[in-house]
């Protein structure tokens, strides 16, 4: 065997290394690719459950919703009552405190002129007694 056969063979059997691990790899490649495939499959099935569902509680959602806008708007006439009936009460008050106010007011004015109606009672009578006196 002459040193060109010898670097031949070493570059054969260098070659068959090569070509056993690159096949090797291929195999795992092979398997690791039908794994991920497996799994893809398995994630959009998933997913096409998660989308169904998904569809029907926003349904679901929308339905409520406009079941809600539905009642609020029923309800909204009372909220509206209870504030003309506060507006009302609050005005009521007002009146009532002025009234107060008026009748305190109206009370002093008597008072005072109950006592000048006295005050000239008393002065008439004594004018009276004194004329009479005389």
């Amino acid at each position: 065997m002459t040193a060109g056969q010898v670097a031949g063979l070493i570059a054969a059997i260098a070659f068959l290394i090569l070509v056993l691990f690159i096949g090797t790899f291929l195999m795992k490649m092979v398997r690791t690719l039908s794994e991920v495939n497996k799994s893809v499959k398995t994630m959009t099935e998933d997913l096409d459950v998660i989308s169904k569902h998904a569809e029907d509680i926003l349904a679901n959602a929308n339905s409520l919703l406009d079941d809600v806008n539905h009642k609020v708007a029923t309800i909204d006439p009372v909220f509206k009552a209870a504030a003309d009936l506060g507006t009302s009460v609050s005005e009521l008050n007002s009146a009532t405190h002025d009234l107060t106010g008026k009748v305190k007011s109206t009370a002093k004015k008597t008072a005072t002129t109950s006592l000048f109606a006295k005050l000239g009672e008393s002065i008439f009578n004594a004018y009276r007694g004194r004329k009479n006196k005389d």
